[in-house]
């Protein structure tokens, strides 16, 4: 654990809380034999992508977002477990109430990690640093994960402090020592600089925050334009006004996949379509959202990338609504795409502006059955939680049976639960 504090310590109010390895801990903690491994989290398939790496994976070079493939020949003992979301939407959510137990100000960025804003809480649990260390070990002993924490004046600087603390520790950085934390470090540390915009920033010679923080104003407009220029230059001088948001919705929730071999056809699309347009209707319902425009995304077999979007009338949660929007939005870019879409790689479906589900007011429209969808998809999402996702489908997405309905893709169907596979 690194801990760097000083009198006056309190003033250092935000922390910023990131899970280690997250998804990968997960799977490690429900299968202790792992423990140690080289773990990851990713598509089987062979082009599947790395969502979360164990400790001793990275040592190899493993990292997120890397091909599975590439992963596999850095590390011939690598262990690669399919993503299991539900398992990891469980977790987040014991991870952040605990978070609320310290303070109600709690603005999460992700599943695995979350803003705090703890100086109403100094009086009854101690400084922030105390905070921090508390949090540590309750998420430790209660949950078997491990995370990391900075501690700062602004979110910025906490999030920065959270990187460097990793993994497992924690790292507090004073009011009165901000800049002597933040300049030492390479420009890639800064909020927003990808490695093109640090190659640029390299170039005109500024290779460390406290180079961009003295550079002058038009040196640094030259190297990333005017707009990055301020936004970097207030970010290099530790300067952050943003408060601590709590519950702040996510811009848009998405989910999308990648196959093993390219697909082709109406009907495969659709099929796609209907299992992505559900997985997202649920995920909106889980976090008490809905959203009114509705996005597809194509990714082609040269890696061209399309997308449409509509915007709705009304905001919805509803897997059916999301999906014949999502069917019509393909047929449009089918009839009217540049470059012609025969193909696809990748297919994703995404819904944006988001808003808190019991705020978003909709029109009945006439003939219209939305509101018995709507019941029939959380009726799906109890019988889900309590037996497991497989249980409830629509029919077309059944690995068995008859057909579906050309009309009504999206009929759900109940598997009996004499028919599913003991538990393993």
């Amino acid at each position: 654990m690194v801990v760097e504090s000083e009198s006056g310590a309190a003033r250092c109010g935000v922390l910023h809380v990131d899970m280690d390895a997250f998804f990968a801990a997960v799977e490690v903690r429900r299968r202790p034999e792992l423990r140690g491994r080289p773990v990851i989290v990713g598509g089987l398939g062979p082009r599947g992508v790395v969502a979360s790496a164990s400790y001793p994976a990275r040592r190899f070079g493993v990292r997120s977002a890397m091909p599975v493939g590439e992963a596999r020949r850095r590390c011939a003992p690598l262990v690669c477990v399919p993503p299991d979301y539900a398992a990891y939407r469980a977790a987040s959510h014991a991870v952040m109430e605990i978070f609320r137990a310290v303070t109600p100000l709690v603005e999460p960025l992700s599943l695995d990690e979350a803003f705090l804003d703890v100086r109403g809480a100094v009086r009854l649990f101690g400084e922030p640093a105390r905070i921090a260390a508390d949090i540590r070990a309750r998420v430790a002993d209660e949950l078997g994960l491990t995370c990391s924490v900075g501690v700062a004046p602004t979110k910025f600087v906490a999030k920065v402090a959270s990187a460097r603390a990793k993994p497992d520790g924690v790292l507090v950085v004073p009011a009165g020592r901000v800049l002597d934390f933040l300049h030492p470090l390479p420009v890639r540390a800064l909020w927003g600089v990808g490695e093109r915009a640090a190659q640029a920033l390299r170039r005109h010679g500024l290779h460390r925050v406290g180079d961009l923080a003295a550079a002058p104003p038009a040196l640094l407009r030259q190297a990333v334009g005017r707009a990055a220029a301020a936004h970097l230059a207030e970010l290099a001088r530790g300067r952050d006004p943003r408060p601590v948001t709590p519950e702040r919705a996510g811009r848009s929730v998405s989910a999308e996949t990648t196959f093993d071999t390219d697909i082709g056809g109406d009907a495969a699309v659709h099929r796609v379509l209907l299992d992505l347009a559900r997985r997202v209707g649920e995920r909106l319902r889980a976090g008490g959202h809905a959203g009114r425009t509705v996005a597809i995304k194509v990714r082609l077999p040269d890696f061209t990338t399309l997308s449409r979007s509509r915007t709705l009338p009304y905001p919805t949660d509803v897997g059916r609504e999301i999906y014949t929007a999502a069917v019509d939005l393909w047929g449009a870019l089918r009839a009217g795409g540049r470059p012609p879409v025969h193909r696809v790689r990748l297919l994703g479906v995404r819904v944006e502006g988001l808003v808190t589900a019991a705020d978003a007011a909709r029109q009945p429209e006439l003939g219209a059955a939305v509101h018995g969808w709507a019941e029939a998809e959380r009726a799906a999402d109890a019988v889900s939680a309590r037996f497991g996702r497989s249980v409830v489908s629509p029919a077309s997405l059944l690995p068995r049976g008859g057909e579906t309905s050309a009309e009504n893709p999206y009929s759900p169907s109940v598997v009996p639960l004499s028919d599913r596979s003991s538990p393993s």
